[in-house]
């Protein structure tokens, strides 16, 4: 819109220098040359002038050379020496008017100087033969008349050089009449086309507004139908607070009946709106112009159940009338209050909640305490006892008391493991997550060297066949991830060790959302699929510990580790043919974003 507009003014600016170049540009120049043939009329005329001055003056001499002439031969009478004044006397004005005239002509005037000498000097020689009847005199007078100080020649010089300007002149004008038609026609030609162009754009504005009017129509008419098509109740207010145009989620909401156009706000509905701090706020909005946001007015009607509304109100002006108007929006925000009563009551029930888990956390603590100290102590009694009744009978004591003897022992070292196994699973579930970069191919091989060393200190001469493909570096708990590959990898090597050649196999997949995800798989024992529900559980064991040795606790602290990561882990197996256990842990920091905390036990 803003380069239609620059370009609809370049184009005016352009239609107004066309006018000052066609019009007004033309009209001046016609009418400069139009002053150029009336100057050129003027010097006509003076031409002629001069022309007619020249030859008085020249007359006038002859005239008084011709009455100088008759007196000297002796003819005398009145009239004639009247008429030798009177020629006398018209030379010097005559002369006068003539050196006034070219004035502005340095040549002329030279000439004239001339003219003016000779016809001095010829009217002393005619007044002296006026004045004598001597032959002698007479003679020598006529003779230098004849022979001396011409007139004619400087006076056809004068009327001739004012000829020639005079043609000049006129062949000036009549070019520039002939450039005067031409520019003429040439405006004309020129003043058609802008006429033209201007009709042109007169009919492409008109039609350019036609369509904007028309454009303005739709647009109102969409207007509208997007403001009844808003399932929120709009209003536009007046100065008076009076309703100037609503849409049909207002007539819906606080429609009794009749029309509310030009009612006052607080009139509509039985005085729903009628609260006069809101009212002011609305007055502050128009007078002070202001803006209301996310103003909460709970209406009680007369009749029917209150309402919580949230509203907005903003001055702004309109296209058709110059007064200023408040657009209102109001949003019935009832169920969402209803939803953060509901919300509040839940989060209190829900502290009620935490505060019961932290007691039990507390308990479980207490009860941690109470394993690691009071119940070691008797289990270290018992084995120490154990062990120091076996050295005090000897080689006196019979098998069956050594077998009791070392039923205590291994019973008490095995219920020492299942204490400490028990305090590493609460552990888990009470400390915080310490995020960090864990590269998990230097930690498996770690677990895996570890392993090794015992398993060849248990069992010289076993082969363990290690496929390990490359593992990435994930966001975790250095400590509980090492726990979970240690856990994962022994149950591996301790289930397969029946095998001539245990094989164990740790694969890696990128999943989808970027998690990582692994499997270790084994050729071990394997186990009942429908069992599978215990895997995970606390001293949960598929398999007699006279079979395979363990307290049931390292799954189970291995699925709270990968839990507490936001991850997840699953076992596929068949008896004696191995087992397979799949497990993934979040891309990122959505392990930290998932940590739930404290676990309860």
């Amino acid at each position: 819109m803003q380069d239609i507009a620059d370009r609809r003014r370049l184009l005016q600016l352009a239609l107004c220098v066309a006018i000052v170049f066609v019009v007004v540009a033309p009209t001046l120049f016609l009418r400069a040359i139009n002053e150029d043939s009336l100057r050129a009329t003027q010097l006509v005329a003076h031409t002629n002038q001069v022309r007619a001055e020249a030859m008085g003056v020249l007359y006038a001499a002859r005239d008084t050379e011709a009455a100088s002439v008759l007196l000297s031969n002796g003819i005398h009478s009145p009239r004639l020496r009247e008429r030798l004044r009177s020629s006398h006397a018209a030379l010097a004005p005559g002369l006068a008017r003539l050196t006034a005239l070219t004035r502005d002509n340095p040549a002329q005037q030279v000439r004239i100087g001339s003219l003016k000498a000779n016809l001095e000097a010829r009217m002393a020689l005619a007044l002296k033969l006026a004045a004598t009847t001597d032959p002698r005199v007479v003679a020598t007078a006529q003779q230098e008349l004849a022979t001396h100080y011409p007139l004619t020649a400087l006076a056809n010089a004068v009327v001739s050089e004012e000829q020639q300007l005079l043609a000049r002149r006129t062949l000036e004008a009549e070019r520039r009449h002939r450039l005067s038609e031409t520019i003429r026609f040439a405006a004309l030609g020129a003043q058609l086309a802008l006429l033209a162009v201007i009709g042109w754009f007169w009919l492409r504005t008109l039609r350019a507004r036609v369509a904007a009017e028309a454009g303005s129509r739709s647009a109102d008419v969409r207007a509208r139908a997007v403001l009844q098509s808003v399932r929120e109740p709009i209003v536009l207010l007046d100065e008076q607070l009076r309703v100037v145009m609503r849409n049909g989620a207002f007539d819906e909401l606080y429609g009794d009946g009749t029309d509310p156009q030009g009612v006052a706000l607080a009139d509509v509905a039985t005085g729903a709106w009628n609260d006069p701090a809101f009212l002011q706020r609305l007055r502050d909005v128009l007078l002070r112009d202001r803006e209301l946001w996310d103003y909460e007015l709970v209406q009680r009607p007369a009749s029917g159940l209150s309402r919580t509304l949230l509203v907005n109100a903003q001055r702004m002006p309109l296209p058709d009338r110059e007064e200023r108007v408040i657009l209102m929006t109001a949003s019935d925000i009832t169920p969402r209050k209803a939803s953060e009563d509901r919300i509040r009551q839940l989060n209190r029930q829900l502290e009620g909640k935490v505060d019961q888990v932290s007691e039990v956390n507390r308990e479980l603590e207490a009860f941690s305490y109470s394993v690691s100290h009071d119940l070691r102590a008797p289990l270290r009694h018992i084995a120490g006892f154990a062990e120091k009744l076996g050295k005090h009978l000897g080689e006196d004591a019979d098998d069956k008391s050594r077998h009791y003897l070392d039923v205590i022992g291994t019973s008490a070292r095995r219920m020492s493991a299942l204490i400490d196994d028990l305090l590493v699973y609460s552990r888990l579930g009470r400390s915080a997550l310490r995020n960090q970069p864990v590269d998990m191919q230097s930690m498996v091989d770690e677990v895996r060297a570890m392993l090794e060393s015992n398993a060849a200190a248990e069992h010289p001469g076993h082969r363990i066949e290690w496929r390990i493909a490359p593992l990435p570096i994930v966001l975790g708990d250095e400590n509980m991830l090492r726990q979970v590959w240690t856990n994962l990898l022994g149950n591996a090597v301790k289930y397969s060790m029946q095998r001539p050649v245990a094989r164990i196999e740790v694969a890696y997949r990128q999943g989808e959302g970027g998690a990582h995800e692994f499997e270790v798989s084994d050729n071990g024992a394997g186990f009942d699929m429908q069992y599978a529900g215990k895997l995970f559980g606390v001293f949960q064991r598929l398999h007699k510990a006279s079979e395979f040795p363990g307290t049931g606790v390292g799954l189970a602290s291995v699925r709270r580790i990968l839990l507490r990561h936001g991850g997840r882990i699953a076992a596929e197996a068949e008896p004696g043919r191995g087992a397979t256990f799949r497990f993934s842990i979040p891309a990122g920091d959505a392990a930290a974003a998932t940590d739930p905390g404290v676990l309860p036990p």
